[in-house]
């Protein structure tokens, strides 16, 4: 990537004031073996308290009303003033073994904290965070392991006066969830090192950027790889050597294949200058052989690639224009070629597709409609998703679930990324650098970068069957180094990305890697 530039309810029944969360008891007489009324249909609008489920602290901020996602009916949490309320419900006479939590809910942000929880469950006790999304549904899921027979599913808020949130359709089932891909794009690290770039990690000692990175939970590398770049970085050579790195850590390695000597993005596909007034059999040939050279290359150092991507953020297609999706045909034959030079490399690779605007549900379906038509071939689906420019996370849910449904294959975001801070440490301007930029509920902090990566985590998480193989973070060690900036064709060039690295302007690790370990 890169880019230059509830309704609320009126009457409240009065709030138990004063009264503190109180601990629960190790059992209860609505003790039940399944969950009991988690669409909140039991008793209709206005139920102080939901049929099966126990209340505790301010009770009246906990009510039943109507609207819900998928009966008449929701959980709400609201008052006036500021309040703690939690919503719980004991089940006992489990089977011991992995169970999963799955609930829609709503948010409008704001609170010190908003969550699920299931606990008393024999371990530790496991929570998810409820994404702040105002307008849409978003489906999360909390697993635990349960080795005591027993389980609490706790609805927490600790809120302030008008923060609410709504829940409906629980289900409590046995299964696991977790995503194995937590990642991170790398490609500016080997110039930014060059240039001396320092990363220090929380305490402020000087390392290796990826040690650090590892540390913090980061499994999985991407890498991207231009064909001849102006400045003699994220080619072949490059590529090869910072593998040697990312697989000494125990990584994963992700490359992505631009096709290009510069950027490629929805808005420009050019070809390298060493394939210009190629033909389009000429093109194929390219693709065929490019790729297999860097991933052959990769394979006989020992740090074969695990995922590549046949293309960067191809909505318009690639090569243009020879490659554009104003001729499938032709689109097709060009990404079978890369499909095919990685499988002759590994045939266990995993070949993705990566579109950019993760929140289109309409482009997304017309684009992998017609790959699908044209058989194409691929394994997976990469989407990159920024909230400030690519639709609400609903929107993402929903686009993210529907590509994983209506293709059966698995999906992960390919690029995300999220300010910790508006103002630029170098003369270039940010990407985002104004409070109206933001996602609302989000504010430009650690907290606020911390909060997105572990909501747009949680979404992929809860992508059904299984499919939702995790994230890539972009771009983690790109900082405001001199000479490391954004065009490779101009050394002065500033970054307008380093306030949503995951290095702080200190270039100390940030505690918002803390996301990495989420499940």
């Amino acid at each position: 990537m890169f880019h230059p530039r509830r309704t609320l309810r009126a009457l409240l029944l009065p709030l138990a004031a004063g009264l503190a969360l109180t601990a629960l008891p190790a059992q209860t007489a609505q003790a039940a073996s399944t969950l009991t009324n988690g669409g909140f249909e039991t008793d209709g609008s206005g139920a102080a308290t939901p049929g099966g489920w126990s209340e505790s602290g301010d009770t009246g901020a906990s009510f039943v009303e109507s609207g819900g996602h998928g009966g008449s009916y929701r959980l709400s949490h609201w008052a006036s003033t500021a309040y703690k309320a939690e919503t719980w419900q004991y089940l006992s006479g489990l089977t011991n073994g992995n169970y999963k939590l799955t609930a829609w809910v709503r948010s409008g942000g704001g609170q010190k904290s908003a969550y699920i929880a299931l606990k008393n469950c024999g371990g530790a006790e496991q929570r998810t965070d409820l994404p702040v999304s105002a307008s849409g549904w978003i489906r999360i899921v909390v697993p635990v392991k349960v080795t005591g027979n027993q389980c609490t599913i706790s609805i927490n808020s600790d809120a302030n006066a008008g923060n609410w949130i709504n829940v409906d359709d629980l289900t409590f089932t046995s299964g696991t969830s977790g995503t194995p891909i937590k990642g991170a794009d790398i490609s500016s690290l080997a110039k930014s090192e060059a240039k001396d770039g320092v990363y220090r990690n929380s305490s402020g000692t000087a390392g290796d950027a990826l040690a650090v990175l590892k540390s913090s939970g980061m499994n999985y590398a991407r890498l991207k790889v231009w064909v001849n770049p102006a400045d003699d970085y994220n080619n072949k050579a490059r590529v090869l050597a910072t593998a040697k790195r990312v697989k000494a850590q125990g990584m994963k390695l992700l490359v992505d294949f631009h096709y290009s000597d510069f950027w490629a993005d929805p808005g420009r596909q050019d070809k390298p200058a060493a394939w210009a007034g190629h033909s389009y059999s000429q093109l194929r040939t390219d693709v065929y052989n490019h790729t297999y050279d860097v991933l052959n290359a990769l394979k006989a150092q020992g740090t074969t690639a695990d995922m590549v991507q046949v293309g960067n953020e191809i909505n318009g297609g690639m090569l243009w224009n020879e490659g554009s999706t104003s001729n499938w045909t032709q689109l097709a034959g060009l990404l079978n070629s890369g499909y095919d030079a990685v499988k002759a490399v590994n045939s266990s690779t995993t070949v993705a597709l990566h579109l950019a605007e993760g929140g289109d549900l309409s482009g997304t379906r017309w684009w992998f409609d017609s790959a699908r038509s044209n058989g194409v071939k691929f394994d997976a689906i990469g989407l990159s998703y920024y909230g400030y420019w690519h639709g609400t996370l609903a929107d993402f849910q929903t686009t993210l679930d529907d590509a994983a449904s209506r293709y059966g294959k698995p999906v992960y975001v390919a690029e995300t990324a999220y300010p910790f801070r508006l103002d630029s440490e170098d003369a270039h301007e940010n990407i985002i650098d104004t409070g109206a930029e933001l996602v609302s509920g989000y504010p430009a902090s650690v907290a606020g970068q911390t909060r997105w990566m572990n909501d747009v985590a949680s979404i992929v998480e809860a992508v059904p069957n299984g499919r939702g193989l995790g994230i890539f973070y972009w771009e983690a060690t790109w900082t405001a180094v001199g000479g490391n900036g954004w065009d490779p064709t101009d050394a002065s060039s500033g970054n307008g990305w380093e306030n949503q690295a995951l290095f702080g302007y200190d270039d100390r690790a940030l505690s918002s890697m803390s996301w990495f370990r989420h499940r």
